[in-house]
């Protein structure tokens, strides 16, 4: 499951469809070895969906970050659920459109130090 890269690719282009929402592009890449696993990114119109794996911990994370009311990310989510039948998993839904009006958080500056580099 973590090392295969054409099936997490799969799940991943099935997610963006049952999520409603609109491919840009998607990107895979698979890293080689016992500390490899793939990642599997598909930019969509309505933001993105990304898996990530890791062979050595046979532990994968998935983000279905969508915006507009169209979207189904928790159909996207259970999609891929389905294709990478993991033992176990947490689901944790976060809604980003709440912001309290009575605590913005003001702009600040953002300041960067140079470093010389050394050789």
């Amino acid at each position: 499951m973590a090392e295969d890269e054409e099936l997490v690719r799969q799940a991943v282009l099935d997610a963006v469809k049952a999520a409603n929402a609109t491919l840009i592009q998607v990107m895979s890449w698979k890293i080689p070895g016992h500390k490899g696993g793939v990642s599997v990114i598909a930019l969509v119109s309505e933001s993105h969906i990304a898996v990530h794996t890791w062979t050595e911990y046979q532990y994968a994370t998935v983000d279905v970050y969508t915006c507009g009311e169209h979207t189904r990310p928790d159909e996207a989510f259970k999609v891929i659920v389905q294709r990478l039948r993991p033992s176990y998993y947490t689901y944790n839904y976060a809604d980003r459109t709440q912001f309290p009006a009575s605590s913005p958080v003001p702009k600040q500056e953002l300041q960067l130090k140079a470093v010389a580099a050394r050789g």
